[in-house]
């Protein structure tokens, strides 16, 4: 069974992208939430393996949606995605529980070898 995956970012062609990627590799893209506050819900509906989280976003940032879903599932997978490789993020992003963190722009195989990492 394919594992599924929910995939957050505020920009509509990164989860495309991403999207791509995961369903040209026999991954199931439950879902695509907008920003963190989206996440969390669709987080707690469909129960995915594994989230792609954006850093940067309205409504609630990624890393703030990444303790929110923690929350709920002490055991949630969830890789972050940025376009911002700054150090403080990726320690505040691992501290707050993340599994693995990719820095935009990404190649296909970086975001493959993060998830089947992270979902190991």
């Amino acid at each position: 069974m394919a594992q599924k995956i929910l995939i957050t970012d505020d920009a509509a062609f990164m989860r495309m992208m991403i999207k791509e990627i995961l369903t040209k590799n026999g991954y199931e893209v439950v879902g695509e939430a907008a920003d963190g506050a989206q996440a969390v819900e669709m987080y707690k509906e469909l129960q995915p393996d594994l989230v792609t989280m954006d850093i940067t976003m309205p409504e609630m940032d990624g890393i703030t949606a990444l303790k929110e879903i923690k929350k709920i599932d002490p055991n949630a997978r969830v890789v972050m995605c940025s376009a911002m490789g700054q150090q403080a993020m990726v320690i505040d992003a691992i501290q707050a529980g993340a599994k693995d963190f990719i820095v935009k722009p990404f190649q296909a195989d970086r975001v493959l070898e993060a998830i089947k990492k992270s979902l190991s």
